[in-house]
């Protein structure tokens, strides 16, 4: 969340209620749209968490009920996101657009600025152009903390730098690595099947760029097997243009089977990197087979990641930004015990 200057200091405890707000109106709204919202091509990264973005800026600045219905007609104008851009630059551009654009919209808001205090809802509205059939903007209101959704269903944090539809064959790949002894040299064949529309957004089987080698299936699991770990190193340029990543992709295959749908009635209703289950098989040139069944990634709310987990993740992103890891340690160690914090800038000042 960007702090303004006008509205005093930010504590700890508030950032985090404004947070939870945030992650209950966009998550209750993206469940109201339903998933056929993300299969006509949208990026609810992008369209949806503007409005999580928007609903903590409303709670931290305590906005009225007609300001914040302002400030959402605005915003609704501003959703956007398309995943045919996944594997470029404006990929990742999606999250910092919805966070700016929610941001220009409290600010216009409060200067007075109109728009429509009915836009989620009616004709020519945001669900009526960006929603399905099935989409009912009555179900967000009626669920909204019934129960909170960051209690159930809970958030998967990804502990990948990468699309979240792979991590299942990556965690494989990794559990493969310790308990095979499964390593480029030794590797004979590499074989991941995926549920049925779990391909759905990897689309790029001969990476030329480290951008379309997160939306890789082949280069992450060929990437696992090289590195033994996975970083935002991993998806740089030179590593997919490594000698012995383009070695290994032709000893991976990936293929959705049917079988890996395991019968789920609910399967259209979940998405690439929820539904089914992954299978990851090596066969050795040795002659040793294993496979290796993964029902939810690491970071899945069923399988949290540790605080060594997240520390590791969040060393890792300061290392790439150039921070200076001692500031990004005491960072670190005043997030994880934010609700103690009686100023966040003091977190924001160690970051810059």
């Amino acid at each position: 969340m960007i702090a303004d200057p006008r509205a005093g200091r930010l504590a700890g405890n508030a950032l985090i209620e404004a947070y939870v707000i945030g992650v209950e109106v966009g998550g209750q709204i993206g469940a109201a749209m339903t998933i056929g919202h993300y299969h006509r091509g949208f990026h609810g990264t992008g369209t949806l968490a503007i409005f999580s973005a928007l609903s903590a800026l409303a709670k931290r600045y305590c906005f009225d009920v007609a300001t914040t219905q302002t400030a959402f007609g605005i915003a609704a104008s501003m959703a956007s996101g398309l995943q045919r851009n996944f594997g470029t630059m404006t990929k990742p551009l999606h999250t910092g657009w919805a966070a700016r654009s929610a941001l220009a919209a409290v600010h216009l808001a409060r200067s007075g600025f109109t728009a429509a205090p009915d836009v989620l809802e009616a004709p020519g509205g945001f669900f009526a152009a960006y929603g399905v059939e099935a989409s009912c903007p009555e179900a967000a209101i009626s669920r909204l903390g019934n129960p909170w959704v960051i209690v159930d269903p809970g958030l998967a944090l990804k502990r990948f730098p990468c699309c979240y539809a792979a991590h299942r064959g990556m965690d494989g790949v990794l559990q493969l690595r310790q308990g095979l002894g499964l390593n480029a040299e030794n590797l004979e064949r590499l074989t991941c099947r995926m549920p049925p529309g779990g391909m759905r957004v990897l689309i790029y089987p001969q990476p030329q760029t480290g951008l379309e080698g997160k939306f890789s299936l082949q280069y992450a699991l060929a990437a696992g097997v090289l590195d033994g770990t996975y970083t935002l190193r991993s998806f740089t340029d030179e590593a997919v243009h490594r000698p012995q990543s383009r070695d290994l992709l032709a000893r991976i295959h990936v293929s959705e089977d049917p079988h890996c749908a395991d019968n789920d009635p609910l399967l259209e209703t979940r998405s690439s990197g929820s539904r089914g289950f992954v299978e990851v098989e090596a066969v050795l040139k040795d002659g040793r087979c294993e496979t290796v069944r993964v029902d939810q990634a690491p970071g899945h709310p069923s399988r949290e990641l540790t605080w060594d987990d997240i520390a590791a993740k969040f060393m890792d992103c300061a290392a790439q930004t150039r921070i200076d890891s001692g500031k990004a340690q005491r960072a670190l160690g005043l997030l994880t015990r934010l609700e103690t914090c009686t100023d966040i800038s003091a977190v924001v000042a160690l970051l810059h």
